[in-house]
């Protein structure tokens, strides 16, 4: 079921086209990452879902609804919003950030403390200590995670993220990108999240929309933006020197394991891709090993040759 459907959608400024007849559909429960170099349109067309930016021509659907049938206001405080730099209000403390939108729907207070609460809790900052501090009393990565929660406050089937993680270290980049992938497997959320960044959008997208000059050139998922790019300036954006690599992150170890066999000393988890079970058995020194499911019962093994070859394949 598609939660969004974008319809040969328009946006000009003037004589400038900045968004071009894009139609894109966007699953319920699935992240879409949007991608393209700076000025190619990505944030102009996913403002248009909420209505910051009107479209010039063309139809967005949202939950099978027109989003010209609904108010803005009303539009708005359905779909989540979270931005680079995560747009706290200064002078107000987390919990008071948190509880924006569900206040503006006349949550009653309980509720508004039970969620306040209970997001806190999922992004691993205990209320005691977090809920009366202030943004500048935080560090980048908080402050991140206080604007995510903000934006799943009033539980919006839709959250839209424009450069969330774009100010954020490395290290603490890659926490937050697994922060959202779990809580979006836990809420079932559907967001849309634009980036520069193309290993972001291998990492967390079910479905990848590069853009160029305000086309969408290819929308399909990681692995055939990988291995069947529909453009040249796609082949490029995605790089040649690691494609195999990156290739070997999407694909699960479950479903290129071996038969078992007996006496293997060293073992991996069945949930690992292949990139990270052949860097865990180069680290490790082993030649095989053996692939144990959640249960940690045996269910097949790996040889570090069969893994170069899945590599070279790809």
């Amino acid at each position: 079921m598609n939660m969004i459907e974008i319809r040969n959608v328009t946006k000009r400024y003037g004589p400038a086209t900045v968004v071009d007849r894009v139609s894109m559909d966007v699953e319920k429960g699935t992240i879409t990452v949007i991608v393209g170099t700076s000025g190619s349109g990505k944030s102009t067309l996913m403002r248009m879902i909420n209505r910051l930016v009107q479209i010039t021509e063309g139809e967005i659907f949202v939950g099978g609804q027109n989003i010209m049938a609904v108010p803005a206001t009303d539009l708005r405080r359905r779909i989540g919003y979270a931005i680079q730099g995560h747009g706290l209000f200064p002078h107000r403390s987390v919990a008071q950030n948190i509880a924006t939108v569900p206040q503006l729907l006349g949550w009653d207070q309980p509720r508004i403390n039970r969620r306040v609460e209970e997001l806190l809790g999922l992004f691993e900052l205990d209320p005691a200590t977090f809920a009366g501090k202030y943004p500048h009393q935080l560090s980048g990565g908080q402050q991140q995670r206080v604007g995510v929660a903000r934006a799943l406050a009033a539980e919006p089937e839709v959250l839209l993220m424009d450069e969330p993680f774009g100010a954020l270290d490395p290290v603490i980049r890659g926490k937050a990108q697994d922060d959202l992938l779990a809580i979006q497997r836990q809420f079932g959320t559907t967001i849309i999240l634009v980036t520069h960044d193309m290993d972001e959008a291998f990492h967390l997208g079910h479905q990848i929309a590069v853009m160029s000059e305000g086309r969408v050139l290819q929308c399909s998922s990681p692995e055939k933006i990988l291995t069947e790019p529909a453009d040249p300036f796609v082949q490029q954006l995605t790089g040649t020197s690691d494609r195999a690599l990156k290739l070997m992150s999407l694909l699960p170890l479950k479903g290129s394991m071996e038969p078992p066999r007996s006496g293997l000393g060293h073992s991996l988890a069945q949930s690992l891709n292949l990139r990270d079970a052949l860097a865990e058995m180069i680290w490790q020194g082993v030649e095989e090993a053996a692939v144990r499911d959640d249960g940690g019962a045996e269910v097949g093994s790996i040889s570090v040759n069969h893994l170069l070859q899945l590599g070279r394949r790809s």
